[in-house]
């Protein structure tokens, strides 16, 4: 396993083992998603779209307590529609690079993956989940909603009844759930989802890779046609509400650690 030059920032880190790509998410101690890890994995998708020999995407992240804790909530403390704006669009695309990217994409869930975070990993092919390890899409809770697919690719996965208990109540999901509903293929041990994804993708590799690539389109063609509307829509809905007084409390009493006062005006 050598390191590549591919990434533009070490929040995203890369590695290359036989045919696939090992990507980390390094931004401690959370793994949270800011612009320049955003941007750096676009950029990193799209170098590894140009190098046919690479059939698979592996990404974790760094640490053992977080995948990601999803989105840096600071970016959104004062409101400023243009930057959440910014923001937004980097995470879609971001994530739709991802989903869209030409070969097959592994998500190793080594932790919590709240938000932005689950939402990275729904924009994979397969999932792997450590028995530890919850995911969430608590965005309601701090005055905001899931802008990166939460929405649209979560009920598709696991249903609308499993989604709105996530989304709608702020519920969180376990490992074994996660298995059940869908959302991840397997559970494994703590710290084994790295090595355990790693293998797939080397069996994956086994295989013809322009069949690999076909069938991947064909898996996902239904869903990501019929979402494509829904993604912009997403975004549009999470831009109007920051900047409102409900946004502007949730975010900033999560971040100082108190519960938000809503208001029903």
């Amino acid at each position: 396993m050598t390191k590549t030059t591919l990434s533009t920032t070490d929040k995203i880190q890369v590695k290359i083992l036989n045919h696939t790509a090992q990507i980390t998410i390094n931004n401690p101690p959370a793994n949270t998603w800011d612009m320049e890890s955003l941007t750096g994995l676009k950029l990193v998708i799209e170098q590894l779209n140009t190098m046919p020999e690479i059939i698979a995407i592996v990404i974790h992240g760094q640490g053992q307590k977080f995948f990601s804790a999803g989105a840096d909530l600071n970016q959104f403390a004062e409101g400023n529609k243009t930057k959440a704006s910014d923001v937004a669009h980097s995470f879609g695309e971001a994530f739709e690079a991802l989903a869209n990217f030409n070969g097959i994409t592994i998500a190793a869930i080594n932790g919590y993956a709240m938000g932005g975070g689950l939402e990275c990993t729904l924009a994979c092919d397969m999932r792997i989940i450590e028995q530890h390890a919850q995911v969430a899409l608590p965005e309601a809770t701090v005055g905001l909603l899931p802008c990166a697919g939460g929405t649209q690719r979560l009920s598709w996965l696991i249903g609308e009844a499993w989604a709105s208990k996530m989304i709608l109540l702020g519920e969180r999901m376990d490992a074994e759930t996660a298995v059940k509903t869908g959302l991840a293929i397997e559970v494994v041990e703590t710290g084994q989802a790295l090595e355990y994804a790693l293998a797939l993708a080397e069996k994956i590799s086994k295989q013809s890779p322009d069949a690999a690539r076909a069938c991947k389109r064909l898996l996902n063609k239904a869903r990501e046609n019929a979402i494509q509307a829904g993604l912009e829509a997403e975004r549009s809905e999470f831009i109007d509400l920051v900047g409102e007084r409900n946004q502007l409390e949730g975010t900033n009493s999560f971040l100082e650690k108190r519960k938000p006062k809503w208001s029903h005006v």
